[in-house]
């Protein structure tokens, strides 16, 4: 072995064990995995709230809607229109 590669692999060793290898601690995972359960279910809630304001919205939307309409000048159905049905009673 050359004096360089001796130098260089001295160094080399050197630099591998300044480097500390830091292991993860045993619950890592543990807490890796209930902080990501506790980040769905906060998004489940948050996404069932906003599909239960977005329905409630347009019930209401839809009910004030209905409501504005004229009742006397245009009825949806009175039965005239329809052969054999009179709208009349006898």
């Amino acid at each position: 072995m050359s004096a360089t590669e001796k130098q260089l692999q001295e160094t080399l060793e050197a630099l591998a064990g300044q480097v500390n290898p830091t292991r993860p601690a045993p619950d890592a995972y543990r807490l890796a995995r209930g902080d990501w359960l506790r980040r769905e279910r906060r998004r489940r809630l948050v996404l069932a709230i906003l599909v239960t304001v977005v329905f409630a919205l347009a019930v209401l939307i839809g009910l004030w809607v209905l409501n504005q309409a004229p009742t006397a000048d245009r009825p949806i159905f009175n039965g005239a229109d329809l052969p054999g049905i009179s709208s009349r009673r006898s």
